[in-house]
């Protein structure tokens, strides 16, 4: 009897919540630079565009929850320096990016017609597929963590985001030959809000 008041009361905490809160999807599709902390002694890495689909959803009014999830391709170049008989190389890597965000509306709020976003979060990027020459099949980490920063604007059903990613964990598991370090991206993305709530 206990448990079914306790699950019960939790139950109706959840739909309260749930009944109060302005829910939004948001599908998207957008761009993305990376680079990296270091550069071996050999050359160096340039980002290059990259890009990324997926969605999230908003969950809440002034203040928000987003949840996401993304595939990702990041391209950099690596560009060697004074070493003959070598030359330069694209560095492509593709995963699951899955962001967790907190965001704040600084003009407006989920359902206005205009609105000015500052957010921040976390991020877990699950590595798919790899294309680096220059480094062997087993030097990556299959699974880094970030944290980035960003604003969004919403217009109408639109909106734009920017944002910018510190990997928290180095790109490579063995460092012993070449160590880029972690990894810094850029995202813009661009989409359309569909509300669902309140």
């Amino acid at each position: 009897m206990r448990k079914k008041i306790v699950l019960a009361a939790i139950s109706s905490v959840f739909v309260g919540l749930y009944s109060q809160a302005q829910v939004v999807i948001k599908p998207a599709i957008g761009i993305n630079a990376t680079d990296f902390s270091k550069d071996p002694g050999t050359g160096e890495f340039k980002g290059r565009i990259g890009y990324q689909v997926g969605g999230s959803v908003a969950i809440g009014k002034k203040v928000y929850f987003e949840p996401g999830i993304y595939y990702v391709k990041k391209t950099t170049e690596y560009v060697t320096e004074n070493t003959p008989g070598l030359e330069n190389q694209d560095f492509n890597i593709s995963g699951i990016r899955i962001p967790l965000t907190v965001g704040f509306n600084l003009l407006g709020n989920q359902s206005s017609p205009v609105g000015l976003r500052g957010f921040g979060g976390v991020s877990a990027f699950l590595l798919t597929s790899k294309d680096a020459p220059v480094f062997s099949e087993d030097s990556f980490n299959n699974a880094s963590w970030g944290t980035y920063l960003g604003l969004g604007l919403d217009i109408s059903i639109l909106f734009v985001e920017a944002s910018y990613e510190w990997s928290l964990t180095n790109v490579q598991k063995d460092v012993e030959n070449i160590d880029v370090g972690k990894s810094r991206s850029l995202f813009a993305h661009a989409g359309v809000r569909i509300p669902i709530g309140k």
